[in-house]
Order: structure tokens, then sequence, then C-alpha cells
């Protein structure tokens, strides 16, 4: 659960129903001698069970101020805090987005420092997950379990939904199961609430409590609009405005993390503020929203796009930007390569530009998600895609005790070809055993065996 400013934790879902056009052109049936009245109840039949509970335990360190009159005995000074390991258990929710190979797609405080996840299904079935990446800057954590017949549910695209389209949201309160509520989208992009690194969310009324954190925020047709994460709300209880993370932001994300084993974050290379009524009035600018770029960084993105300090980002994609926190938002869940386009506004007039996106510096992927052996490695994607990159290695970490060095390229499992981090991850899942990694070395190739 996420909480703002003095609000405690909680979970929010939000939905976007605005793709439901007969709402707009036809009265919904009221009677009710023989005929059907309104309900939501076909729609969930299909879409609820691709919503998951998950419930997660592990140790996190606590810091215990230790009384002054004991701190000799604990061999501490003044101002010195104990850390102690302490158990936890937490509970929260999760959508399947890819059933074929059973993704699902919760929020990283969830499941963050868990030891044990463990997935509920609605059927009842209970499967531990493996933790395949997550993103801390966003909240995204994507996991996999295995198991038959399951039910991914739809993705939308969240840029259509509109302010006042209905939502529907799914999850887990207090760990009460499956819990339905609906509501309207209050709000779209919003920022600067200082929940997450980067912000883009929508806002939304539809009741959501703790243990919806993870969970769906669906329109009327049962389409992912949305990832349950944070309400504002004072005594940590529900008062309408909930926040969910875009859906098309959550699949940008996972769509790196399956691809390349990590959030390669696509950065701009620029500072600034959003447009209030105050710079716009001291700049004279023709706008009161945006993103006022303030500094180009050198031989940047944005300065090799022909992007210059003074102009005001207003539009990524063809999809507007209120505030500079959005753009942030929107420009960090697109992976580094992408091209985007960019509408300014410069001396008055408006311009789009083609950026690349470059990459963030400290995009690095989680070794040990890939085999417990490899943990303590750096690893990356080869540039000319023919392996994986070994950037560093922990001294006396199990990665370093397979033999593995710093400047090697891994470009084999078990004689099988990889090119990347998410071919790598393939070949390594369920293979039990003794594994053979393929290991270039300078000029030389040569096994590594790895159990």
């Amino acid at each position: 659960m996420k909480k703002i400013s003095s609000l405690s934790r909680v979970a929010l879902v939000v939905g976007s129903l605005s793709l439901f056009p007969a709402l707009a052109t036809a009265a919904l049936p009221m009677q009710v001698d023989g005929q059907p009245l309104p309900s939501l109840a076909p729609m969930l039949e299909y879409t609820t069970p691709g919503v998951v509970s998950i419930s997660v335990a592990g140790t996190h360190e606590v810091k215990q101020q230790v009384p002054d009159a004991f701190k000799f005995f604990f061999g501490q000074r003044r101002g010195q805090q104990q850390a102690q390991e302490r158990p936890f258990r937490g509970l929260g929710s999760g959508v399947i987005i890819d059933a074929k190979n059973g993704y699902v797609v919760t929020n990283n405080h969830v499941i963050d420092q868990a030891d044990e996840i463990l997935v509920t299904l609605k059927d009842g079935r209970q499967i531990e997950a493996k933790k395949i990446g997550t993103d801390a800057a966003s909240d995204i954590a994507l996991l996999q379990i295995k198991a038959d017949d399951l039910v991914a549910v739809k993705i939308a695209d969240s840029d259509d939904i509109k302010v006042g389209d209905f939502a529907v949201a799914i999850g887990s309160p207090f760990g009460l199961g499956q819990t339905v509520t609906s509501g309207i989208v209050s709000a779209l992009g919003r920022s600067g609430l200082n929940i997450e690194n980067l912000e883009d969310f929508i806002q939304t009324d539809a009741a959501i409590n703790s243990g919806n954190s993870g969970g769906a925020l669906v329109n009327l047709r049962g389409e992912l609009i949305g990832i349950n994460t944070a309400i504002l709300g004072p005594s940590g209880g529900n008062v309408g405005i909930g926040f969910a993370i875009p859906s098309n932001m959550m699949q940008n994300l996972t769509n790196q993390i399956i691809e390349f084993g990590e959030v390669r974050r696509g950065v701009l290379g620029i500072t600034g503020n959003s447009i209030n009524p105050e710079l716009a009035k001291a700049m004279d600018l023709a706008t009161n929203q945006g993103g006022f770029v303030s500094q180009v960084s050198p031989d940047s993105a944005a300065e090799e796009a022909g992007i210059k300090a003074g102009d005001i980002i207003i539009a990524v994609n063809g999809k507007k930007v209120k505030s500079f926190n959005a753009l942030r938002g929107k420009i960090g869940s697109i992976g580094a390569g992408k091209k985007v386009k960019i509408t300014l506004l410069r001396d008055g007039d408006e311009k789009t530009v083609t950026v690349k996106l470059q990459s963030a510096p400290d995009s690095q992927v989680a070794a040990a998600n890939l085999h417990p052996m490899l943990e303590g490695a750096e690893l990356s994607n080869n540039e000319s895609n023919q392996g994986v990159d070994v950037n560093n290695l922990a001294s006396n970490s199990p990665a370093a005790s397979t033999g593995l060095k710093k400047g090697d390229v891994i470009a084999g499992v078990n004689r099988q070809r990889v090119r990347n981090i998410a071919e790598l991850r393939s070949a390594l899942e369920g293979v039990e055993g003794v594994v053979a990694l393929n290991v270039i070395r300078g000029n030389s190739e040569l096994y590594l065996m790895i159990r």
C-alpha cells in the first residue's frame, strides 16, 4: 500500500470506461418484469479470473533506537541505531497479463523484500510465484506463475480514457478475496504527489482499500486501464480519491522487463519546471500547461533532436502533458532507444521533433532472478545482439564462483544459443541439474558448469 504525506499506505484502483459508446447513444433498460436490468455481472464473469490475490512473507531490517542508558552495553555512540531483522507478512493483488507465459503484474511495494510470494487464483488454486523483475521508480513488479487454464485480462489503451468514464476496481481489500467496486475516472495525468519517482496517475473515486494494491482497474468492457497503487485518505481508508498506474505505462515497463530482464529507462537529457500562471506571465508564454525546458544537457537525446532551453513541451506522441512531472512519467516509462515525437512551443510557434531516447546510467538486470548461481553478476544485452555481457562481478559471489569473469559474453545454455537476456531467462527456466553456460572470452570459447 502507498500513502501521501500523512496518509496511510493503501492500495487503489482506478478504471475508465470511455470505450462504451452504447452508453452515449441509448438509455439503459430499467424494466423489471422479465426484462434484464443493467448489470456488470456478465463482464466480471470473464474478467475476474484474471485478477489474483498475492500473499508475501520475508524479513526486513528495522532500526531501533537504543536508550542512552544502555548504549554502553551495545557499544553504540549517541544517536546510533541498532538494526534488527524482523519477519513480515503482507497481502496485495495482481493481474494476469499473459496467460500463456503466466505473467502477473503487481506493485513493487507489494512484493518488495519478500522471500516467498504466493498467488491465489479465483478458483482457489495457490501457486508459488517467481519474481521476474521490478521497477521501484514506477512501483511496477512482474511475476511469473506456472499453471494450466490461466485467464489474462485484455489490456486497453489508457491514452483513450477520459475524465467521466466509468471505472471498475477489482482486488482483494483486507485479504477478503475478490471484491468489485465501481466509480468514474476523476482526473488524468496526476503527478507531483510524491508517491512514486515517476508519476502519471489516473485518479478515480472507485472504492479501494488496503490490499487492493496491484489490482485491476478496468473499463466496462473488462479491459485493463490501470494498476492500483495508492489512495489519499487521512485515516488510511477510502475517501474517494485513489490513483492507478495507466496500463500503457505498465505495459511499456513490463515489456522491457520481459525483453531485457530489466527496465532500460529512456532519458531526454533536460531539466525544467512545470508551467504555472506565474511563470507563464513572467515569460510571456502562450500556454499555462506543459513542461518548461530550462536546460538541455550536452550530447543528450534532446540536444540531438534540436530541443532548446526555453522550449515548452506540450505533448508526447500526440498526447498532451500538463506538467514537467507528467512529462518525466511518460518519458521514464518508454525504453531506451525508442523514438518519440515531442510537440513543443518555441516563440509562440508549435513544432514537432523526433527524439531517440538515450539510456539511463543506472540500468542493470537483477541476475539472481535468472538463476541463483548468477547472483552477484551485472549483466546487460550485448550491443550486437550476440549474447549477454558480464559487466561486473561481486567478489565471493555465487556468479564469481562459477568461473565467470568481467568481460565474458554468455552466448548459450546447453548448446542452445542465446542472443539477449530474455532468451537467457527462457533457456534457464525449468532446467534442473547441471547447466552448461557457453561463454565467449576474448578470442576463445568455453563452457562453465552451474548447478
